[in-house]
């Protein structure tokens, strides 16, 4: 199946061809398009990115900054497209969600320590942001987050969706995939996530981000 073109928003047809997918789930409920695919990478997969991961890792940053340094204290990585490895699990994502892979981001590691989290936030930018024009100028605003657990960490780091009441724990290899617009293709302010404290250990994950137009970087 040839991938289809980013639209502002998922149509009927897209949700049902994810929604058969071996083993996937949708969450319920008509708030947030929300999706779970156990194992979508091996345990094998998940630690030769970790390895990446510590090896460029840098402190996580915000667009337009709220004031509170202790937002979000993770660590971000941009993984190497040009990795052979990397460039197959970002085809893979792709794929599953039947996004043209020219709108897709760069795929991002994320770090969390003992201690560290990202508060509530949404993966769009605002509208009237103060950043807004500077990302999304030429890409358009971002449409699908696709979210992947690599590790499981000791205690704490669940993403909590909470608007929806939802909570997730990490498991190895599960993939979390989710539009950030409603059916109409307007913003989902329902897509709020917090990725909670990690209480005890690290935890470790790559995320992808799809745009409205093609990403030119």
């Amino acid at each position: 199946m040839q991938p289809s073109q980013t639209a502002p928003s998922a149509t009927t047809a897209d949700l049902a061809r994810i929604a058969r997918h071996p083993g996937v789930q949708r969450f319920p409920g008509a708030a947030l398009i929300l999706f779970q695919q156990k194992h979508f990478l091996t345990p094998d997969e998940c630690a030769a990115l970790i390895g990446r991961i510590d090896a460029r890792r840098r402190p996580s940053t915000i667009a337009d900054a709220n004031g509170d340094s202790l937002f979000r204290t993770s660590e971000t990585c941009d993984l190497d497209h040009g990795d052979p490895f990397v460039a197959d699990i970002d085809a893979r994502i792709a794929g599953w969600l039947g996004i043209d892979p020219a709108h897709g981001e760069p795929i991002q590691g994320q770090r969390y320590a003992a201690g560290q989290e990202f508060k509530p936030h949404t993966d769009y930018f605002e509208p009237n942001g103060s950043d807004y024009a500077r990302y999304c100028s030429v890409a358009g605003n971002r449409t699908w987050t696709a979210m992947i657990y690599l590790n499981e960490p000791a205690q704490g780091g669940a993403t909590r969706f909470t608007s929806i009441g939802k909570t997730i724990r990490p498991q190895t290899g599960k993939m979390l995939a989710w539009s950030n617009r409603r059916a109409d293709g307007s913003l989902n302010p329902d897509s709020i996530h917090h990725g909670m404290k990690v209480r005890g250990g690290t935890k470790y994950v790559i995320t992808k981000w799809y745009r409205e137009r093609p990403w030119s970087g």
